[in-house]
C-alpha cells in the first residue's frame, strides 16, 4: 500500500481514503501495523479539531435513530459528522451484525456524514479495538463532530467516556424500577441524560423520569464542579430536542475551554491511551512467548487439578516471563 498517497487523499477529504485507512488500522497484520504507524504520524498534526461525543444507552433506546436525528441536525446547520458505531462481537463466533449503516439509512447518503460499523472483538468495555486511532482518522479527514456509539453493555460507558470531551447518556422514559437499574458509576461519567421517545402516550412518563432522575443526581456528589448534569427530554423520531441537545454540548465544551479543563482531559486522555497499548503489547508478548506459553499449559493443569490457586499461577507466569526477558528471550532483543 502506498501510504503517502492514502494519506495525501485522507487530507484531501476523500471518503474513500478514510475507509480504507480504518480498515488498515483495524488490521492485525503485521505489515499493515508497520503501515498503519507511519500513517498515523503522517497525519497527527492534523488531528484534534473536532468535538468528539460518546453515545451509549440500554438496547432499545434508540440510539441509532437519535445518531441519525442529530447527525442531519448537524449538518444542516454546516457540520461534518462521522460516526463510529461500534457493535457487540460474539464471544462464540467473533461475528457481527454490523447494522448500523441500514438503521441510520437517510444520514448515510449525506455526502456530509460518514458512518463506520466496526466489532468490538474482543476488546474489554464493547469499544473496537481502535476506536481512537480511528477517531484521529476521522479529524484528519475533516470531520468536526465525531460520534462514538457503543453496545450500552458492561464497561462500554466508563471506556467511551475516557475517549471523549462529552459523553451522552440515553434513557427510555421509563419510571420507578428503571431507576435502579441505572449504574451509580454511569451517572457519574455522563455530561448529560437523554430521555428518548418523549412524545406521544410516553411524554408523561418521560417527564416524571426526568424528574426522578433530576432527584437522584442531585443527591450524588457533583464529580465536575464546573458542570451540573442536565436531563434532556427528545423524540429522535420526530426530530424534537436535537438544537437542546448541540446547545447542552456546546456550553460545556466552551466551559471547558475557557477554564483550560478541555486542553488538560484530552492529554490525560493520550496517556491513558498510550498505557492501554502498552498493556495490548504486553498480553501479545506473554501470548508469543514460547518458554510463557509452555508454563502456561503447565499452570493451566496445576489449577484444573487443584494444584495451586488461579492467583498463584498467574504469578508464576509473569515470574517465567520476567526470567525469559533476562535471559533475552523477548522478541526485540537481538
Amino acid at each position: 500500500m502506498d501510504v503517502d498517497k492514502l494519506a495525501e487523499d485522507l487530507l484531501k477529504g476523500k471518503r474513500k481514503a478514510l475507509a480504507k485507512a480504518i480498515t488498515l488500522i483495524e488490521s492485525k497484520n503485521k505489515k499493515h501495523e508497520e503501515e498503519a504507524k507511519k500513517l498515523l504520524e503522517m497525519i497527527l498534526p492534523h488531528t484534534g479539531n473536532s468535538v468528539r461525543i460518546g453515545i451509549s444507552g440500554v438496547p432499545g433506546v434508540g440510539k441509532s435513530t437519535f445518531i441519525e436525528a442529530f447527525g442531519l441536525y448537524l449538518i444542516e446547520n454546516g457540520h461534518k459528522v462521522a460516526v463510529l458505531a461500534i457493535d457487540p462481537s460474539s464471544q462464540i463466533t467473533g461475528g457481527s451484525i454490523l447494522g448500523d449503516k441500514t438503521r441510520m439509512e437517510e444520514l448515510s447518503r449525506r455526502e456530509e456524514a460518514f458512518i463506520r460499523p466496526s466489532p468490538s472483538g474482543s476488546s474489554l468495555g464493547g469499544v473496537a479495538r481502535r476506536t481512537r486511532e480511528s477517531i484521529f482518522l476521522c479529524e484528519a479527514n475533516g470531520y468536526d463532530v465525531i460520534i462514538v456509539e457503543t453496545v450500552g453493555v458492561g464497561q462500554s460507558e466508563v471506556k467511551v467516556a475516557g475517549m471523549v470531551d462529552f459523553f451522552l447518556l440515553m434513557q427510555l422514559p421509563n419510571a420507578g424500577d428503571e431507576l435502579q437499574g441505572i449504574k451509580r458509576g454511569v451517572m457519574e461519567v455522563a455530561n448529560a441524560i437523554v430521555i428518548n421517545k418523549a412524545d406521544g402516550d410516553n411524554l408523561e412518563k418521560a417527564k416524571l423520569a426526568k424528574k426522578q432522575l433530576e432527584n437522584a443526581l442531585s443527591i450524588f456528589m457533583r464529580v465536575d464542579e464546573d458542570w451540573k448534569v442536565p436531563v434532556l427530554l427528545v423524540s429522535a423520531l420526530k426530530k424534537k430536542g436535537m438544537e437542546d441537545v448541540w446547545k447542552t454540548i456546546s456550553d460545556y465544551i466552551e466551559i471547558k475551554k475557557k477554564n483550560g479543563k478541555f486542553l488538560k482531559n484530552r492529554q490525560r486522555q493520550e496517556i491513558d491511551w498510550m498505557w492501554s497499548v502498552v498493556m495490548e503489547g504486553l498480553k501479545s508478548m506473554l501470548e508469543n512467548n514460547q518458554k510463557v506459553a509452555a508454563l502456561s499449559k503447565d499452570m493451566e493443569k496445576a489449577v484444573i487439578n487443584r494444584l495451586t490457586t488461579p492467583s498463584l499461577a498467574a504469578e508464576y507466569i509473569l515470574e517465567g516471563f520476567r526470567k525469559s526477558l533476562c535471559k533475552g528471550d523477548a522478541p526485540w532483543i537481538d
